[in-house]
């Protein structure tokens, strides 16, 4: 099945046919092979079937001069030496499955690459000629890749090390050759000339320039956008699904249904603010859907309200010798809300049987969005409308009117100066169900919004305008981004401050030694899905520790925009949390009281704050103290800390609060002003004894800009060392009808 947007597009897509034939021209070569655009096609309006494709799979040939790099003549190559093989040594890669190489193709005619990655798997060990090549490029070849470089750059390609950014060969010369029957690109005879940076690593930086090599590459592409164009207007668009995505294969359905991120499709640019250079980056990811219960899931578009919403995310690891040493969250977008599910197979079998297609995602099936709609600014809404544990939100929570929009705005926002190549990003990406919580009250045992978030690994290139993100593995299902820090070293724990009643969050902690007697600690805090927002973060310090270095990073905040349901449309607040270091056993950030400001610059869901600190002990275990920002005491989890601090003590599994039965709530208004008590809130500086008392309470069950947090039951626990992630549901309240099969309203078009 296809999804078609059959509106015809304000703005042309003539541009893009222009954009693209001028790039063809400059980039296609003189071989009389190559797929050449028609020069009316830059003159009139174009009228045809534009494709956009990416490399399913393929192959990639480097022949080097391995006497070159051997040191027995440091002479370039000649064209007739490059042409000529038995000169040569080869080397073979598989290209990784759905590389984002994006290729053009209008009328079954090639028009052009745009910027993109192929990832590199070898195939061998080179015969024994590994041996033969530089330390550098050795150690790279389980991490190069071919990259499509802007038309800025004074080369079509580059090979690279994904890792690290670091570049070893240039290419030109090449020529392409594309098949549209068999839907294959070859790209042919790409001389490899060695980089200025490699030549330098290699001592001989005037050998920058020269020919080492040849490359040659051969793919089978497949279509992620169809575009009817009729005098260069989309008339019709539809988006294949993948074929082979992330870990394909049948999966074993879980009962209930259960919404899934099966895979992380890329990170593209939208747009920009700023400069130049920009100041300010606009990003979106595309993603698919799976349904990886045994139930369909509702899939009702607005003004409806019983459909998944997608928050996306993007991280960024660095920091010390090894660019591991910090896990941060670089930015965040609002939230995409979902229409019309397609039924395709990115993660296994679809089963259509008994479902109603369209508005539900069947059981086993998957459902497309690509970047573009992702990033579509006018099927963005924002977060502050969505209670993330039940998925609620009223009919109004993607209202844009009273508002404009430049490049950035609700798409994930990126300070540019975050954007540094040679270390680690992950894009992440989630889609919040309703449905997922409604079936949990009616059926305790099928309780599924603990697996929402899925990430992926890339690398970053470009820059300081363009940037590109480059995949560097798979997939990873059903865990939240965080967890790629284990691996590390790093620890992470969770915890369920309320079960039954409201989300989940995680602490991780790493510790660094920095050697002569000093050390790095690094803590990052990640709200998943609890309502109530996290407002302090306190850490035990032990006798005679002394800090420096002490620092907080949070991810920008969206300004206020009208109707976006935070108080007074004045948007999040950015503000810096304050530190107390008054108390010399424990150290304390804090942001505002909900009491203060209900636009405080509180741990939301879905987003990661840092706290980091240098001290002069060693690391030992110990409770940290979180404190909430909306409703409940503060609670303990497991972190390292400094010197001689308390141990920490394990404690049960904290107790539900006793149910509350979901009551119908007014539609909020489209411009919140309503005002708030707060009951139980934690105070800006927190020193907790050892065995603080919890008294958790509910968060409000329909979602509201400014809700009252009003703590209605007690149970005393010790802090929880590391709380289970085990739902334990409240008791079945009045099951919400599943609303029948209704008419899809036309959603908005992309930009």
């Amino acid at each position: 099945m296809l999804k078609k947007t059959v509106i015809v597009l304000a703005v042309p897509l003539l541009s893009l046919l222009i954009i693209a034939v001028s790039l063809c021209r400059s980039a296609l070569g003189s071989s009389p092979t190559a797929a050449r655009p028609q020069n009316s096609a830059a003159t009139a309006p174009a009228t045809g079937t534009l494709q956009k494709m990416i490399v399913e799979n393929g192959t990639v040939t480097m022949a080097l001069d391995l006497n070159w790099f051997s040191g027995a003549g440091f002479r370039a190559m000649s064209d007739r030496q490059v042409a000529n093989a038995a000169t040569l040594s080869e080397l073979h890669f598989a290209v990784a499955a759905n590389s984002f190489l994006p290729v053009l193709v209008f009328n079954d005619l090639l028009r052009g690459l745009q910027p993109g990655s192929m990832a590199l798997i070898p195939q061998d060990s080179g015969a024994g000629k590994s041996g033969y090549l530089p330390a550098a490029l050795n150690g790279s070849l389980n991490s190069l890749v071919v990259e499509k470089l802007p038309s800025t750059q004074g080369f079509d390609f580059a090979v690279r090390d994904s890792n690290t950014g670091f570049t070893f060969f240039n290419v030109e010369g090449h020529q392409y050759d594309y098949d549209p029957e068999a839907q294959s690109l070859a790209i042919t005879n790409g001389r490899l000339l060695v980089s200025k940076e490699f030549a330098n690593a290699l001592g001989r930086p005037s050998d920058a320039g020269a020919v080492v090599g040849k490359i040659s590459i051969g793919a089978a592409m497949q279509p992620i956008q169809i575009d009817q164009l009729v005098n260069g207007e989309t008339r019709s668009m539809v988006m294949p699904p993948v074929q082979h995505a992330a870990n394909p294969g049948t999966p074993t359905l879980v009962p209930g249904p259960d919404v899934i991120v099966g895979n992380v499709q890329d990170v593209d640019q939208m747009g920009s603010v700023g400069g130049p250079p920009p100041t300010q980056i606009g990003f979106a990811i595309g993603t698919d859907s799976c349904n990886n219960g045994d139930q369909p899931i509702d899939w009702f578009a607005l003004p409806q309200t019983d459909h998944p919403v997608v928050p996306q995310n993007l991280y960024r690891m660095s920091g010390g010798t090894d660019n591991t040493e910090r896990f941060e969250q670089i930015g965040q977008s609002w939230m995409k809300h979902t229409f019309l599910a397609l039924e395709d197979s990115v993660c296994g079998t679809c089963n259509t049987s008994g479902c109603v297609t369209g508005s539900h995602l069947c059981p086993g099936c998957s459902d497309p969005y690509t970047s573009g709609l992702n990033g579509d600014q006018n099927s963005i809404g924002s977060r502050a409308w969505v209670n993330p544990f039940t998925g609620n939100f009223p009919s109004n929570a993607n209202n844009h009117s009273g508002h404009s929009h430049n490049g950035v705005s609700h798409r994930i926002l990126v300070n540019t100066p975050d954007l540094i190549t040679g270390v680690s990003y992950f894009g992440e990406a989630a889609y919040i169900s309703p449905h997922e919580f409604t079936w949990c009250q009616s059926h305790p045992g099928q309780c599924n919004m603990f697996n929402n978030f899925s990430y992926r690994k890339f690398s970053l290139s470009g820059g300081p305008t363009n940037f590109t993100f480059s995949p560097q593995a798979a997939t990873v299902r059903m865990e939240a981004a965080i967890q790629a820090w284990v691996a590390t070293g790093a620890t992470i724990n969770q915890s369920q401050p309320d079960p039954g009643n409201d989300g989940l969050f995680f602490v991780g902690c790493k510790v660094t030694d920095l050697g002569g007697g000093m050390w790095h600690y690094e803590y990052a805090l990640f709200n998943m899905n609890l309502d109530r927002a996290i407002q302090s973060f306190s850490v035990p310090l032990g006798p005679g520790v002394n800090i420096s270095n002490v620092e907080f990073h949070a991810p920008p905040q969206q300004p206020g925009f009208a109707h976006d349901g935070t108080l007074g449309d004045a948007g999040y607040s950015s503000t810096p949390w304050d530190v107390d270091t008054t108390d010399p056993t424990f150290i304390t950030w804090s942001t505002e009281t909900f009491a203060t400001n209900q636009n405080a610059n509180a741990i939301r869901w879905g987003t990661l704050y840092n706290f980091r600190f240098d001290a002069d002990q060693a690391p030992n275990s110990t409770n940290a103290t979180v404190g909430f920002f909306k409703t409940g005491s503060p609670g303990g989890i497991i972190v390292q800390a400094p010197g001689g601090v308390p141990t920490p003590t394990p404690s049960p599994t904290p107790t539900a609060t006793p149910p509350v039965t979901p009551t119908p709530t007014p539609t909020p208004t489209a411009t919140a002003t309503a005002t708030a008590t707060a009951t139980a809130t934690a105070t800006a500086t927190v020193t907790p004894p050892p065995s603080p008392t919890v008294t958790p309470s509910p968060p409000p069950l329909t979602p509201t800009p400014t809700p009252t947090a009003t703590a209605t039951a007690t149970a005393t626990a010790t802090p929880t060392a590391t709380a289970t992630a085990t739902s334990t549901p409240r008791t079945t309240p009045t099951p919400r009808p599943i609303p029948p099969p209704r008419e899809r309203p036309t959603p908005h078009p992309r930009p």
